[in-house]
């Protein structure tokens, strides 16, 4: 049962307990009524907006089989309690913070646990960094608001790990993306640069509220907000011209860390046996391609332990030359790796070769078992054309080109990996010469890959009307369901 369901309440004084079937929830009077998560406002009638990480989790499950009791806390005694926590990045006490302190002390005491939980897995890895860079240690709450201290989480936008750096931010700072390794979900990489970055800000505006505020929307945002608030550099003041989720990130910031503070005056301290610690870990370095499942079979850890330690290799393997990449491993294996490193390397080297082979196949941009044929654009090309003519992807024709949009222009050169079946059919003088109407046959099967946005009636439209129901049979499809990326046939 959620807790924005629940229908039928008892009235006991001060607090009223909320039946669950697996258990019960007490909840302040004060604030049952604003439970369901359409409702969620402040005293002053304001709409709370959670940041793009913590929507999905605006409402959890009351699962435990016991009372949960939640202590009755004033609008005074929090703002005493605030007062006395000596923050280091001070955010005034006021209605919106109040609404924040009380969606993570009452409305969602389960999403407040799993943060007490997992926060000895990075707070350790989080005061270091701060300490070096002599940052408050106060940000390192940010992340719980950023990603739920989530190394994976991604958002709606493309924001990614523990700190949400977007990609274009993300390489400013030199967090590498490629098909294999995504820096950006590196706790360690990802730490130092959004201290880095952090740190910039407040250089560029003197204030933490406005370099948090910063930090979700960009400098830009925040800029033209102090422009017409008339130049003041204060938050609160320049509140109302910022976007909307950001108006809610600094109160959010502080209730995040008054939670976090409070955790046992608000009864939210997890049993000990669920907390979750840092594993001691070793590195090793490796210069060749090595699958983490092949490994950890080697190695006799459970499945997974790998990539929990290296959320950043996205296909699950170190890549091939990638120079000596320092992978984390259990400090118990460390010893018997280096002794073991040959015969391991060896025993693996089979399962690396296939995996290696297959994963080239699917990856932007691969050239293996292909060859270079160059392609004149003619008046009415486009990627999307040009991909379905030579059986590739419009990924991988931006990245053979180092193209950064979709567009092109007439008489520009495109090298192209084509499969050597059809470069044999391809006629490249003709194909230069010929009018734009008259596309270059390849093969005799035509193909086209599966671009975002697709669906099997419009695939068809953009091939002369092919017909859905004759499409699923050339693909032995059964439903409509497509996936981008995914190869078609579209005439035989």
């Amino acid at each position: 049962m959620k807790l924005g369901a629940i229908k039928t309440i008892k009235h006991y004084g001060t607090c009223i307990l909320l039946a669950t079937g697996m258990g019960s929830l007490s909840v302040n009077y004060a604030v049952a009524q604003t439970t369901a998560p359409e409702e969620q406002q402040d005293e002053t009638g304001e709409e709370l907006v959670l940041a793009d990480s913590l929507a999905p989790d605006a409402i959890v499950e009351i699962s435990r089989p016991f009372y949960d009791y939640i202590p009755d806390a004033s609008y005074e005694l929090i703002g005493e309690r605030m007062a006395s926590m000596n923050a280091q990045v001070k955010v005034p006490y006021n209605d919106r913070v109040k609404g924040f302190v009380d969606y993570f002390t009452i409305r969602n005491r389960e999403y407040s646990r799993l943060m007490l939980k997992r926060r000895d897995l990075y707070f350790p890895m989080f005061e270091k960094a701060l300490a070096k860079h002599g940052m408050p240690d106060d940000l390192k709450y940010l992340s719980i608001v950023e990603s739920g201290l989530n190394p994976r989480a991604k958002s709606r936008v493309g924001a990614a790990g523990l700190w949400q750096f977007m990609p274009s931010t993300g390489r400013i700072f030199r967090l590498n993306q490629n098909s294999y390794v995504d820096e950006r979900l590196d706790p360690e990489k990802a730490t130092e640069a959004a201290c880095r970055y952090l740190k910039q800000l407040y250089g560029m505006f003197g204030d933490w509220q406005l370099a948090l505020a910063a930090y979700n929307c960009g400098p830009g945002n925040v800029n033209k907000a102090i422009r017409k608030a008339g130049g003041k550099k204060d938050f609160w003041l320049v509140y109302d011209f910022l976007p909307r989720e950001t108006r809610s990130y600094v109160p959010q910031f502080a209730a995040v860390m008054y939670t976090m503070r409070f955790a046992e005056e608000h009864n939210l301290l997890p049993e000990e046996y669920e907390y979750q610690y840092a594993q001691q870990i070793d590195t090793v370095h490796l210069s060749r391609f090595m699958s983490l499942e092949a490994l950890e079979s080697q190695l006799n850890l459970c499945p997974g332990t790998l990539e929990a330690l290296n959320p950043e290799l996205v296909r699950k393997a170190v890549p091939e030359n990638a120079g000596h990449y320092a992978l984390r491993i259990p400090t118990q294996t460390h010893t018997y790796f280096v002794a073991n490193r040959a015969t391991i390397l060896q025993s693996t080297s089979s399962i690396n070769e296939t995996l290696l082979a297959e994963n080239a196949k699917t990856e932007v941009g691969s050239t293996l078992n292909r060859q270079r044929v160059t392609y004149k654009v003619k008046s009415g090309d486009h990627l999307t054309k040009i991909a379905s003519q030579y059986g590739v992807r419009v990924e991988d024709i931006k990245h053979w080109n180092r193209l950064t949009s979709n567009s092109l222009r007439i008489g520009q050169q495109l090298a192209i990996y084509a499969s050597a079946e059809q470069k044999a059919s391809i006629n490249t003088q003709l194909a230069s010469a010929q009018p734009a109407s008259k596309p270059v046959q390849v093969s005799q099967q035509k193909v086209y890959y599966v671009q975002p946005g697709d669906t099997l009636w419009e695939i068809s439209r953009k091939h002369g009307n092919v017909g859905v129901d004759n499409l699923k049979k050339l693909n032995n499809l059964r439903g409509n369901e497509i996936k981008v990326g995914q190869k078609l046939i579209i005439t035989k």
